[in-house]
């Protein structure tokens, strides 16, 4: 589809995206940039790319596709470094996990005749870096485009077209519609996780040790996503704040809302929200989005090579 690729950033999105990238043929050359010597030089050992460079600008020269994977709040600072080597032409997405803020950061430094399509695929797991990338990540998961109100219709086709061939399905949203979405479906249950791990771990009371001993009692499913980059967590708090905020807000309104039930001993209150969320979790397998295994069929699903 492309001549050049060029992938700035190789964390798990990147290396994925050169996986499947290679697997499909996808372009002709895949060039790899970022900052961390040892993770060029990783990245390099897994044979990722055609080249390999720390600077970000080199590596986007003549690419025909340029996608950026790097921490949202970084996503100004690399639209800056590379734009005056961004090519007529070329198209410029991202896959950041909030799209408004990343809009404004990137779309200042954007040149004429580049087509900047703001992005974010909806998959990811736990681990981050380059060895955790694989090519079946994108699989029937959905890749969300917040398009700019002059977004060239044929380059949105075209960069639609790409991510179909890595696999994933595609829908377009507003910006602000895209960050509130993400608020309840991905960055909350985030922020849970994260809460309710570092609650566990400061309990004085139980020791860490319990904790380990009994984490499949449900504990370890949160430690989960608790274990995710936290570079990344951090930004996308500092980011899509307005929207974790509301959200929040929400959450605490119910989590008050349960207490009282609990506390009054409403049996038939637990039962009608038990039953409600069970549902979620039958939704959530009749669109394809999960399978109903024990793990989620994670271990055999997204890392087959080593069930």
């Amino acid at each position: 589809m492309f001549e050049k690729i060029a992938l700035v950033g190789i964390g798990l999105i990147g290396s994925s995206l050169a996986r499947v990238i290679r697997r499909e043929g996808l372009a002709r050359h895949v060039a790899i940039s970022t900052r961390s010597a040892a993770t060029l030089a990783r990245a390099q050992e897994l044979g990722l790319g055609s080249s390999y460079s720390s600077d970000a600008k080199e590596a986007v020269r003549d690419a025909d596709l340029v996608i950026v994977s790097v921490p949202v709040g970084s996503s100004g600072a690399v639209a800056e470094e590379i734009a005056p080597a961004l090519k007529q032409g070329a198209i410029l997405t991202d896959v950041g996990s909030t799209k408004a803020s990343v809009i404004a950061q990137m779309q200042p430094y954007v040149p004429d005749g580049v087509h900047f399509i703001p992005g974010h695929p909806l998959a990811g797991t736990e681990k981050s870096g380059p060895d955790a990338g694989f090519a079946d990540l994108f699989d029937n998961r959905w890749c969300i485009f917040t398009p700019l109100p002059d977004t060239n219709p044929e380059a949105l086709e075209r960069l639609s077209e790409f991510w179909r061939r890595c696999g994933a399905n595609i829908d377009t949203m507003d910006p602000q519609h895209h960050d509130m979405t993400l608020a309840i479906v991905s960055h909350l249950p985030h922020i849970i996780a994260y809460n309710i791990v570092g609650t566990a771990d400061d309990l004085q009371s139980v020791t860490k040790s319990e904790v380990i001993k009994y984490s499949a009692s449900g504990f370890r499913d949160f430690t989960r996503l608790a274990a995710s980059d936290p570079t990344m967590w951090r930004d996308v708090c500092l980011h899509n704040k307005d929207a974790i905020l509301e959200m929040l807000a929400r959450f605490s309104e119910d989590l008050a809302s349960l207490q009282r039930a609990i506390r009054w001993g409403d049996g038939e209150k637990l039962f009608d929200l038990f039953t409600r969320t069970r549902a979620v979790r039958r939704s959530i397998i009749e669109a394809g989005q999960d399978i109903d295994v024990p793990d989620f069929g994670r271990q055999a699903v997204e890392h087959p090579a080593k069930a």
